[in-house]
């Protein structure tokens, strides 16, 4: 009498083993993303400043620093800024990022283009240029420069930009302006939660790759 194998008996005898076994190694899974601890927004003592809380649950979700699948040429290590969007890409291996809010230039001081980091600085002190003292003449009291602090528009950390081999005044910096993230509103620097940037600080090496598109 024939005997007719139902799918739970060839399974159970082995006679698919061998397909199954077959088919599972031409399927290549993704690599898992890189476990990235979680920030706190909290009131942070950071060297002789005291950084004040930010109410991150007021800020868009998609605004958090966070690990992102991210399909780019630029080797990990690069920064990718996308103006539209408001976000940094801060490079990984494996075709991930750690992705920032931020906020970008207003119409008519946006840009694109690439950029190196050249230096970087903890509480920098902000000097506003020429053009920007004649715009706004309340900045005239800063003509030889703001000390760093919680309210000096530089904020905690600042990394400056090498544009077409000078330095144009582009940095990515610290905001105590926390609603700003998000929204066109700087003068062509890209301004970061103040947490966030001494994050991206201690990751990003002098001589990185800057691209805005």
């Amino acid at each position: 009498m024939m005997t007719i194998l139902t799918r739970r008996m060839m399974l159970r005898t082995g006679v698919f083993a061998g397909g199954a076994l077959a088919l599972s190694g031409c399927v290549q899974m993704p690599p898992p993303p890189p476990d990235i601890p979680p920030l706190s927004y909290g009131a942070l003592r950071d060297g002789r400043h005291t950084i004040p809380a930010v109410p991150i649950q007021e800020i868009p979700a998609f605004l958090h620093r966070q690990v992102v699948p991210f399909e780019t040429t630029e080797a990990p290590g690069a920064v990718v800024i996308q103006n539209q969007n408001r976000l940094l890409h801060l490079v990984l291996a494996d075709g991930y990022a750690l992705r920032y809010g931020i906020s970008v230039g207003r119409e008519g001081f946006d840009w694109t283009g690439v950029s190196t980091v050249y230096r970087t600085a903890h509480w920098p002190t902000w000097t506003p240029p020429a053009e920007m003292i004649r715009r706004e003449p309340h900045l005239e009291r800063w003509k030889d420069g703001q000390p760093g602090g919680p309210n000096n528009p530089l904020g905690a950390r600042a990394l400056y930009l090498m544009t077409d081999g000078r330095d144009q005044g582009y940095r990515i910096h610290g905001t105590p302006q926390w609603q700003s993230i998000g929204r066109f509103a700087s003068s062509g620097c890209f301004r970061m939660l103040h947490h966030d940037v001494i994050d991206l600080h201690q990751r990003v090496a002098i001589g990185a790759r800057v691209v805005v598109v």
